[in-house]
């Protein structure tokens, strides 16, 4: 009986509102997943080139592995210090792409530790070699 005579006021309802909405605000861009547009942003930059970055050292596995002396070079690239490698692959041309001025941040790296993982070089048949 004491529950539906309840009437709050004006003042209680506002900062009610005013609560539930910073609540909601704090829940959903820390665990519903929400970003702001610049967080977005920024993301989506990175995003970009992370994949950038991930084909061009795709590329500079194929062009490695087709090189004529890719054993022996695949050698030389074991025994650098591994601070080294993306200067050996930047200097070996593998990463270099026709029309791209500046080479791309972190491919000649990513490139490199695929190689040193790498048991036995990949075959390359005559046709991938010539496109």
């Amino acid at each position: 009986m004491r529950w539906h005579e309840y009437s709050p006021s004006k003042k209680l309802w506002i900062w009610s509102m005013v609560g539930a909405s910073v609540v909601t605000m704090a829940l959903g861009f820390t665990a519903g997943g929400w970003t702001t547009s610049g967080r977005a942003s920024v993301m989506a930059d990175r995003a970009a080139r992370e994949a950038t970055s991930k084909l061009v050292a795709s590329v500079c596995v194929q062009r490695f592995a087709s090189s004529a002396d890719a054993a022996k070079n695949l050698n030389d690239l074991k025994k650098t210090y591994s601070w080294q490698r993306g200067d050996f692959i930047e200097k070996g041309g593998w990463v270099a792409l026709v029309g791209v001025e500046n080479s791309i941040p972190g491919a000649a790296n990513l490139c490199a530790d695929r190689l040193i993982e790498m048991k036995d070089l990949p075959t390359v048949s005559a046709d991938a070699s010539a496109s």
